[in-house]
């Protein structure tokens, strides 16, 4: 797929744009949700009261991990690179907005992404819901034919196949575990770069 034309792209944020440092398991445990169930989805199953006090815990629990994000190599440079281009870019992510914004500021790539453009769990149904997706294109008058999603885990490749737009799996150890919801497969983001040259 030549992606050197797509003038939209919406990149996930953990394990993307930023290296990842999530413990999903350990996360879990501390929550006391179930092994293996996505942590939204098991939230979303507790009654009210329980999913809520959850939820506050999570928030605080990412948080802590925000303000200690750093780039994924390649990162500054791929932002650049499209800016130049006049492409449009986006967040999608499942963390919550305030986390969201904190984890580009430590990144320092804040100011590549305006508020309306960083579209979290808080905005809209989270990913493998394609949402999210629809949001971004809706706010920047998109296509399918001219968007892109960027993600390094299925809920984010998913997203993109459901809004009907491109796909890339952005994998560090070059597995690409799910081919047919991939259309372009990468193990970083420079190697993302050389696609649009």
């Amino acid at each position: 797929m030549n992606l050197k034309d797509k003038r939209y792209w919406i990149f996930d944020m953990d394990g993307t744009l930023t290296q990842a440092m999530h413990d999903f398991d350990a996360m879990r445990a501390e929550l006391s949700l179930p092994i293996g169930v996505p942590i939204l989805e098991a939230l979303a199953a507790l009654e009210p009261e329980e999913a809520q006090q959850k939820h506050r815990e999570l928030d605080a629990m990412e948080l802590r991990m925000a303000a200690e994000a750093t780039p994924q190599p390649g990162c500054v440079e791929l932002l650049n690179c499209l800016q130049d281009k006049g492409a449009k870019i986006g967040i999608l992510t499942r963390n919550g907005k305030t986390i969201a914004e904190e984890t580009l500021r430590a990144c320092q790539i804040d100011h590549y992404f305006s508020d309306e453009t960083i579209v979290s769990r808080d905005c809209c149904e989270p990913k493998p819901h394609p949402a999210g997706v629809i949001q971004l294109m809706t706010l920047w008058g998109a296509t399918v034919d001219e968007t892109v999603m960027v993600g390094d885990y299925l809920f984010d490749l998913e997203a993109g196949r459901r809004a009907g737009v491109a796909s890339v799996h952005m994998d560090v150890t070059a597995q690409y575990a799910w081919p047919e919801m991939t259309d372009v497969g990468v193990a970083s983001l420079a190697q993302l770069q050389n696609h649009l040259n």
